[in-house]
């Protein structure tokens, strides 16, 4: 019998371990799952132990030398990829394990299994691009799903509200007319990417949507965006299949940003998106998010949200600040 959310989570396999003072832990996970049981959807979901991606896999989008080094570094008790990216012994695993979360919840969908799948996965994967680890993420989780998708000749729209650019997503995807990525984000913040005029290479001009929202940005401006900007070039792309990069840290709790919004503004958010594609085809995947809370209430909202169910632990937020983000989106993609 089909349940209407299907979760896809190893939260007791996480080995994925980071420094004591590292903002990515696997309390972010733990907290994140904890927002279904407070949102009390129990007995909507069954939970499921993803499995590991393949080499082959991870290698849709990613270079073999990639997959080779960070397999090889961890096989060697782990180590420092970058300033913020790091990897144990037991990263390799846990993070092909985030691969294939996607993967499953994918599988799933189309199976009839479920109405909505999620996809806890950790560590976060939108940074890392083809060839390199970074921005805590190892593996570009929600890439490797929509490669595979689009080598089966479907089209996917990609919709990554995490409050810092995806940039690996992004550059996986750039000159790819299969894919339509659309990414929300604080700027100027890290890593520095994602401006208002990078819209898709020769090969696929109009496929990547860039908003740069500036520091206090609340929910009715994201509203408006997807309403006047977003759902209309989604709508234009008709694709198959919705994946949602669903990082939580434009949460007005999170340390990491400056975003204003709230639990409700994702929840409204993903109903909206939701609507632009067929039954059975959206998937939640787990990005950013790094104030526990925030994480409880924002996964709990979305999920709750996307099968009907309210679950409103904060009010929806409310202001101006980034309105000319909408207007400038609006000129340049001719939506007037």
């Amino acid at each position: 019998m089909a349940s209407p959310i299907a979760v896809f989570a190893a939260a007791d396999l996480d080995r994925h371990i980071t420094p004591e003072w590292h903002p990515e832990h696997p309390g972010r996970l733990a907290a994140s799952l904890q927002g279904i049981s407070a949102a009390g959807l129990l007995d909507a979901v069954r939970f499921h132990l993803p499995r590991s991606a393949t080499v082959d896999e991870l290698e849709t989008v990613h270079t073999p030398r990639h997959v080779a080094q960070i397999r090889g570094l961890c096989e060697r008790g782990g180590g420092q990829i970058d300033g913020d990216t790091f990897v144990a012994a037991g990263s390799w695993d846990t993070a092909r394990r985030g691969v294939g979360a996607v993967l499953d919840g994918i599988d799933a969908l189309r199976a009839g299994d479920c109405d909505l799948a999620f996809a806890a996965s950790r560590p976060p994967g939108h940074h890392a691009v083809s060839d390199q680890a970074m921005g805590f993420c190892l593996f570009n989780n929600v890439a490797v799903a929509a490669a595979t998708l689009a080598a089966g000749g479907e089209r996917v729209a990609i919709v990554d509200w995490d409050v810092h650019h995806g940039n690996g997503t992004q550059d996986i995807f750039y000159d790819d007319p299969r894919v339509l990525y659309v990414s929300t984000h604080e700027s100027p913040l890290y890593p520095g990417t994602g401006r208002a005029d990078e819209t898709g290479g020769p090969n696929a001009p109009f496929t990547n949507l860039n908003l740069p929202f500036p520091a206090g940005t609340r929910g009715d401006v994201y509203r408006a965006a997807i309403d006047t900007v977003i759902a209309p070039v989604i709508e234009r792309f008709a694709p198959d299949w919705l994946l949602i990069s669903a990082g939580f840290d434009g949460h007005l709790r999170d340390p990491l940003a400056g975003l204003e919004l709230t639990s409700a503004d994702y929840a409204d958010f993903a109903v909206r998106l939701q609507q632009l594609v067929g039954a059975r085809r959206t998937l939640v995947a787990l990005e950013g998010g790094y104030d526990l809370d925030a994480l409880t209430y924002s996964t709990g909202a979305t999920l709750a949200a996307l099968i009907g169910e309210s679950y409103r632990p904060e009010a929806a937020s409310v202001g101006e600040v980034g309105l000319p983000t909408i207007a400038a989106a609006t000129d340049r993609w001719q939506l007037n």
